[in-house]
């Protein structure tokens, strides 16, 4: 979410549409948007389980803000800055990873690192599929909406996951990642999420519409980096 009010409710406007079962948010709540109270407070009310990202993390003062790049930082500062006690007690119960399912991992980086890995190629995937024990992870962290499959035998493939991409999970091991809802960065600036059946072993990736505007005018009012708000126009 990245503290992008307007993107995460759109979202779960539509996960609602979809009569989910369950509704998990893979982590950073908060980080470059101008709203990250609210963002925690929907959180807390619509998501069945949230992990803690790096964003979070540094909010938290649990991660040292001189290891973000320089938007980054302006915005980790300025989010410490105005984080309330509620949202702060929220997030502080929250971890990197929820492995506690048979049938899939959950991981805010990756399996092999929850916190800082960004999965973004094969080689990358097929060692953390090596360290994941579910034969089904998703992760988030990267911004980008994508898939690894590895079958019996074979190497490890991978693609990015527009609009309407379809798995089937049946066979083989898989990382998935939803993409980014607050801020996208695969060159598609609607929001992303990813609706799982787990009983059908089937994954669809989804994007929604949101007034992109409101949540760039944000930014701006709340005198953030100019390119936090121009970035969200183009999905990048």
């Amino acid at each position: 979410m990245h503290g992008n009010l307007p993107a995460f409710r759109a979202v779960i406007a539509d996960v609602e549409r979809a009569e989910v079962e369950a509704t998990w948010c893979l982590g950073d709540l908060v980080g470059y948007g101008a709203e990250p109270n609210e963002c925690v407070a929907l959180a807390e009310e619509s998501c069945d389980l949230s992990l803690l990202g790096n964003h979070d993390m540094v909010a938290l003062g649990r991660i040292d803000i001189a290891t973000f790049s320089e938007h980054a930082a302006v915005a980790a500062r300025w989010t410490q800055e105005r984080l309330g006690s509620e949202a702060i007690e929220f997030l502080s119960k929250l971890g990197p990873e929820d492995t506690g399912r048979e049938a899939i991992g959950l991981f805010h980086g990756s399996p092999r690192d929850p916190i800082w890995e960004y999965v973004l190629s094969t080689s990358q995937a097929d060692m953390c599929m090596d360290a994941m024990s579910a034969r089904i992870g998703a992760v988030g962290h990267s911004h980008v909406a994508l898939f690894f499959r590895r079958s019996d035998g074979e190497q490890v493939r991978g693609a990015e996951a527009p609009q309407g991409t379809e798995a089937d999970l049946s066979k083989g091991k898989w990382l998935l990642n939803p993409g980014g809802v607050g801020q996208p960065r695969d060159g598609d600036p609607r929001a992303a999420w990813l609706l799982l059946d787990l009983e059908r072993c089937t994954a669809s990736w989804r994007r929604v519409e949101y007034p992109v505007e409101e949540a760039a005018g944000a930014i701006e009012q709340a005198g953030l980096p100019r390119a936090l708000s121009e970035r969200l126009y183009r999905g990048r």
